[in-house]
């Protein structure tokens, strides 16, 4: 497997969320890093971690991850373990670090939005997380109960105001145009 700075940050994204948050399973860390992708995007432009999310009947889920999820990679597993553990209504798949957070992968803004994260929601099960990102306006919201979009991708631009989206638009045009200015000079 191919380990990009992006797959680093989202490894360590889980370990500073199952070190910072109470009750990580596999659903609230889905939720945790769909907020922190989806707020970076709305201010910068681009997401942390890479991930695509799809909107599901629970909300957003970042696919591959849920899928690997049952059989991580090894660069994963190194450093989480997702261990089975029994509760009231069955077992629940609990994430655990068993490496430390390299804060080195982040900028302070990210560093920033995930401390924000862990604060607000440390003491959310994932039943709250789920109702969290089923908000009106908000955009698995859009895409699930206004489009009727079941399973389909959530655009990152949906995190954007339509202003927000057109100035967005205008400024990767002129950074494109600046960069090919540059090329062919």
């Amino acid at each position: 497997m191919l380990v990009t700075h992006e797959r680093d940050k989202l490894i360590n994204a889980i370990i500073f969320f199952a070190k910072n948050t109470r009750f990580l399973g596999k659903i609230k860390l889905c939720k945790l890093l769909y907020f922190l992708d989806f707020e970076h995007f709305k201010e910068t432009g681009r997401s942390v971690t890479g991930m695509e999310y799809f909107a599901w009947k629970m909300g957003p889920v970042p696919v591959d991850l849920y899928e690997e999820v049952d059989m991580p990679e090894p660069d994963l597993a190194d450093k989480v373990e997702f261990v089975e553990k029994p509760t009231r209504n069955g077992t629940m798949l609990v994430v655990r670090p068993v490496a430390e957070f390299d804060d080195s992968q982040f900028s302070k803004r990210e560093l920033r939005i995930m401390q924000g994260l862990a604060e607000e929601f440390r003491d959310t099960r994932a039943d709250d997380m789920i109702e969290a990102t089923h908000l009106e306006n908000q955009p698995w919201h859009n895409i699930y109960v206004e489009q009727g979009g079941r399973q389909q991708h959530i655009p990152y631009d949906l995190a954007l105001r339509k202003q927000e989206v057109e100035v967005m638009h205008e400024v990767i045009a002129e950074r494109q145009a600046f960069v090919s200015h540059f090329r062919h000079a």
